[in-house]
């Protein structure tokens, strides 16, 4: 049997672009994607803090250090340039795996700049 588990997330970034005519997706800072172990293509759940929407669609690589957290086509109806938003990945394991598998959690600034790398995060941290 295998079970969900959490793999990857980048933190309360803040979306830059909203771009409704576009196939839809999400462009992503290819230095976040790397750092968050989540891959072009990958599927992920967008929360967006500001209004409690929840996403789910695949990521494209955007270019490396500009910061791009683009939400495209009909997902840009439920974000506005400046909201936090987290971005998570899961992957499925057995539960042997998901015993020793250690997530990445990348947490930036309010340019979308990594300023911390972990694991897992515990309750009650707020950054």
């Amino acid at each position: 049997m295998n079970i969900t588990m959490f793999k990857g997330k980048i933190h309360r970034a803040t979306v830059t672009e909203a771009e409704l005519n576009y196939v839809g997706s999400i462009t992503i800072d290819s230095d976040l994607l790397e750092a968050s172990n989540i891959l072009p293509g990958e599927k992920v759940q967008i929360v967006n803090n500001n209004n409690g929407e929840r996403i789910e669609t695949y990521t494209i690589k955007g270019e490396a250090g500009s910061g791009i957290i683009c939400l495209n086509g009909a997902a840009a109806r439920r974000v506005q340039p400046g909201d936090k938003v987290i971005i998570i990945s899961y992957a499925q394991m057995t539960p042997e795996e998901a015993k020793t598998f250690e997530p990445s959690v990348v947490f930036v600034n309010d340019q979308n700049k990594i300023i911390e790398k972990a694991h897992m995060e515990k309750h009650g941290d707020i950054k």
